[in-house]
Order: structure tokens, then C-alpha cells, then sequence
């Protein structure tokens, strides 16, 4: 093995040598890594045809390439200083005989909100700049034990996009705005919409977001990928900087439906520090690919969520087309026009409103001495006094979350009562039940719309709020393009209904393969 490897690196570097020299291809396209999946690359690794060393080189160089220059997508706040000591370290072990599994020397992009020693934490706010945590988030501890490289943090929406009552997705203080890769002059969506561009644009093999509502699927649908948010408690979120206790979950960003199944059973566990993941030690599976079938939609019931229809005509067509398409790979579908008959969006603000109030100044705490901030108190001081952070946007929630009281309040148990209630047993349990669904189905969202950071984001449509607000799972893939822009259709169900949604949305992807590169247009 030693030898071969030996003999590749040689070869790789005569090669690219001659390739500086003559001004063509890049490592990256030299090594053929656009659109390399997981099993792929674990391959060619076992073959001894690439190391992990070439392959992080080669993303590192792409990242210079393609997202600080050339197009300027802007996804990438920081890359790994130790990447590739941590590389070699990975293709050391190899040589000796030791895989510690299927992400082993896998380069990981993570959004800039979850916790990592090596690297500042910010969540894109100037406040928190230069902000290292003391140590990583339970899910990285996961991801670098399994042998995953984490290669870089990925720009958001500042605060994970609770920060202003208006404002423009992909944007922070600290960041700047992300660009999408389709069309650099429209807007990622986010608020992951950093590892949703770097996804999409072959900037490393997997990354990760969070999601409180739709900020891993909308992303992920403006970019033609793959989003995943589990069930809350599936992932830890103890070292992720938080929105909602009740309602967050960092989740798989990938091109392939397979990858995210491979991602989220790497990181499934209990974590102490996280009591919702008490809940999961029943649901949780080591390996999700066992469950992924081209056969998954035969028999199968799935309700239509009509809702969202009705809000764009093109986007209307393409999710007829995937209705029938459903339908001919052996789904029954049943249209459901409402999920709840009260309306809980009220509740669901004021329960953000408190958590993120709670969920900061814990946050906070944690960072011990060193915290920039100390309190969501101080935060809105020094929002008020620091006229460049109202210069764009108003910074509202920062605010108003900042006035609130505790988790005592009777405001506060009220409101998530009655979202808890109307989501979940009243809401998508009902629903199933009544009409013994596997599993919803629903457009993702709008083609992404142009960037405007003075009139804000244009959400002409959505499906997340009803399986966010009661935590339960949603995946999106792509169902097809207007004019050269992804569109995504989400599948979401019960809680801890994972298996079935990755089985269904496995089944559709590989029927209609819908997946398209960005050409990075402007």
C-alpha cells in the first residue's frame, strides 16, 4: 500500500507540475472529484489511487479559486489551519491497516454557528469575531472520531437568521453576503446557505447545517442539493450556537441522498449535555443506507400538502409532474389541504423569541472568560450602541428576545403548549393517522429569488413550518429547474421517521436524477 501510495503522489505531482506550467487543469479536476461521493471516494482511497492529503489540497485549492476568487460565492468564512496535518495523519493510518470507517479522510464543511477548537465560532456576527470555543461540539468529537476532516466553516445568516424583522439571506456582518452558484446575482437562501452553496459547488464532499425553520431545506432547495433535518434529539446541539431549544437540529447538506444517510447515522448518540437526545436511543441506526431502496415508493401512502400550491405557477407544474411521477412508481397519494386547523405562528415566534433568549445566554456562558458577549442583554447594547449593526437591517428580534423574561414565563409554557399541541398531536400526527400516511409531500420552496439587501428576502413559498414547529423530520431533494434554477420537493412525517423518509426520497431521487451542476453565471 505504502509503495502504490508513494507511486500515485509521484505521479500526481508530475502531473500537476506540468499543468502550472501550462496553465490547465486544476488538482481538483485533475483528481476528478466534481459530484465524488462518499462511497466513491472511500474507493478510491482502498484502490490506493488517492490520498486524503491530495484530496483536501485539491478542495482547499478550490475554495481559493472558485469561492475567494473567480466567481466570489462567498460561502466560506475559514478553512482548517490543521486540515491537511490532519490529512496525513488520516493517510497514515490507512498505510497501517487502520479505517475507522466510511467517513474516514472525508473533508466536512460546517456552518459557521457549530462549535469547533481549532477554529473561531461567530454565527457571523462582528461581536463574536475571534470567538474559539474551549472545545467542539458533541457532533464534531462524532464526526472527527470517525475519521471525517473538517475543512472549513461556512458562511450564514447572521444569527442563524434571528436577527432582524427584515433582511437579506446569506448575509452577516461579519461575512458579507454568500452568492448562489446558479446565478451569482440571486440569493443562496439560508440560513445554512453556506454549506448549501459549498455543496453545491464541489467545495467539499459533505457538509452540515443547522435548521430551526427551513434553514437547511430552503438552502438546500435554492442550490439543487440534498437537505436533511432530523427529528430533534436524533443530533446533539450542545456546542451549536442556538435559536430554539425545542425546535433546532444541524443535519446532513449533500449532493446525494445516499451521502445524507451516511452523514446522519455518523453522528447519531446520546449526548448528556443535550436532554432531548435521551429520546433517541430507541430510533437511532449506526447505518441509515440499509434502509435506501429504488423500489422504497412501491405501495406506499403519501399526503399531498396542497398549501404551498397556488404561489408560483412553474413551480406548481414541476410538482404536478413529480405528483405523477409518485404515482407511477407505485405511490398512492391522497391531497391534505391543511395540516392544523389553528393557526400556531404566533405561539412559534414568541416560543423562538424566548429560547433564543435562554439558548444565547447559556451559549454564552459557555465560553467561559473568554465569551466576547456575556449576555443577549449585552448584545442588544451594544446593537444599540454600534450604529453600523442597524445600518442594513433593524435588529428587532436581537431586541425584542432581549426583553423577555425566563422560561418560567406563562407566556412562554403557553405558546409552546399550543405549537407542540396543534403540530404534533393535532397537527401531522393527526393527519397521518386519519389518512395512514408513510409519509407528506410538498414543493420546498421558490426558484432562489435576486439578492436585495435593502428590500430583503422574496419567500413567495414554503412547506418547512409544519414539521419544524413540531421538530419532527424533513428531507428535500432536487425535482427539477426553471430557466437553470433548482427546485426541491420535501418529504416529512412523524418523529424518528427517518428511515421511511430516506427510503421514499432515495426511491425518487433515483428515478429522476434532477441533480444539476452550477455553472456559476452572472
Amino acid at each position: 500500500m505504502k509503495t502504490t501510495l508513494l507511486f500515485y503522489s509521484t505521479l500526481i505531482f508530475l502531473f500537476l507540475s506540468a499543468c502550472s506550467q501550462s496553465g490547465k487543469d486544476s488538482l481538483y479536476e485533475l483528481l476528478e472529484l466534481e459530484e465524488i461521493t462518499v462511497d466513491q471516494l472511500q474507493e478510491r482511497y482502498e484502490n490506493g489511487n488517492l490520498t486524503a492529503s491530495q484530496v483536501t489540497r485539491a478542495y482547499l485549492d478550490r475554495i481559493e479559486d472558485i469561492d475567494r476568487n473567480g466567481p466570489g460565492l462567498n460561502a466560506i468564512f475559514a478553512v482548517n489551519p490543521n486540515a491537511l496535518e490532519i490529512a496525513d495523519s488520516l493517510d497514515q493510518e490507512r498505510q497501517d491497516g487502520t479505517v475507522r470507517g466510511p467517513l474516514h479522510g472525508v473533508p466536512i464543511i460546517l456552518k459557521d454557528n457549530i462549535d469547533t477548537y481549532d477554529m473561531p465560532t461567530t454565527a457571523g456576527s462582528r461581536f463574536m469575531e475571534g470567538s474559539v470555543p474551549p472545545e467542539d461540539a458533541f457532533i464534531i468529537k462524532k464526526l472527527r472520531n470517525a475519521g471525517a476532516i473538517i475543512l472549513a466553516k461556512a458562511n450564514l445568516s447572521e444569527w442563524a437568521n434571528f436577527h432582524s424583522s427584515f433582511s437579506s439571506s446569506g448575509w452577516s456582518g461579519l461575512g458579507g453576503q454568500v452568492n448562489n452558484p446558479y446565478d451569482i446575482t440571486r440569493n443562496p437562501c439560508g440560513s445554512s446557505s453556506g454549506p448549501g452553496v459549498a455543496a453545491s459547488a464541489n467545495l467539499s464532499t459533505l457538509t452540515i447545517g443547522t435548521e430551526t425553520n427551513g434553514s437547511i431545506v430552503c438552502p438546500s432547495n435554492a442550490n439543487g442539493i440534498v437537505g436533511l433535518k432530523p427529528t430533534v434529539g436524533l443530533w446533539s446541539r450542545s456546542g451549536i450556537i442556538p435559536i430554539s431549544h425545542t425546535t433546532d437540529s444541524a443535519g446532513p447538506m449533500v449532493r446525494t441522498v445516499r451521502d445524507a444517510a451516511i452523514l446522519l447515522g455518523a453522528v447519531t448518540g446520546v449526548d448528556p449535555d443535550d436532554d432531548k437526545t435521551a429520546a433517541s436511543e430507541e430510533h437511532i441506526h449506526e447505518d441509515y443506507t440499509q434502509f435506501l431502496n429504488e423500489d422504497g415508493l412501491e405501495g406506499k401512502r403519501i399526503g399531498f400538502y396542497t398549501q404551498p400550491m397556488g404561489n408560483h405557477f412553474r413551480v406548481d407544474t414541476l410538482m404536478n409532474q413529480t405528483i405523477a411521477k409518485l404515482e407511477e412508481l407505485g405511490a398512492e397519494v391522497i391531497e391534505i389541504d391543511q395540516i392544523s386547523e389553528t393557526n400556531i405562528g404566533g405561539d412559534a415566534f414568541q416560543v423562538l423569541l424566548y429560547e433564543f433568549k435562554d439558548g444565547l445566554n447559556k451559549y454564552f456562558e459557555s465560553l467561559g472568560d473568554d465569551a466576547p458577549v456575556s449576555s443577549i442583554e449585552e448584545l442588544a447594547e451594544l446593537t444599540r450602541n454600534n450604529p453600523e449593526e442597524t445600518e442594513q437591517f433593524d435588529r428587532d428580534l436581537i431586541l425584542m428576545a432581549a426583553e423577555k423574561g425566563d422560561l418560567e414565563s406563562e407566556e412562554y409554557r403557553e405558546a409552546l403548549e399550543n405549537m407542540l399541541l396543534h403540530s404534533r398531536d393535532e397537527g401531522i400526527d393527526k393527519v397521518m393517522n386519519e389518512n395512514n400516511l408513510d409519509a407528506i409531500v410538498a414543493p420546498t420552496g421558490s426558484p432562489a429569488w435576486k439578492t436585495d439587501q435593502i428590500l430583503g428576502d422574496n419567500f413567495s413559498l414554503s412547506s418547512s413550518s409544519p414539521s419544524a414547529r413540531a421538530g419532527y423530520p424533513i428531507i428535500t431533494v432536487p425535482m427539477g429547474q426553471l430557466d437553470g434554477l433548482p427546485v426541491g420537493v420535501s418529504f416529512f412525517g412523524r418523529a424518528w421517521s427517518e428511515p421511511v423518509l430516506l427510503e421514499i426520497a432515495y426511491a425518487y431521487e433515483q428515478a429522476t436524477q434532477h441533480r444539476i451542476i452550477p455553472e456559476f453565471k452572472n
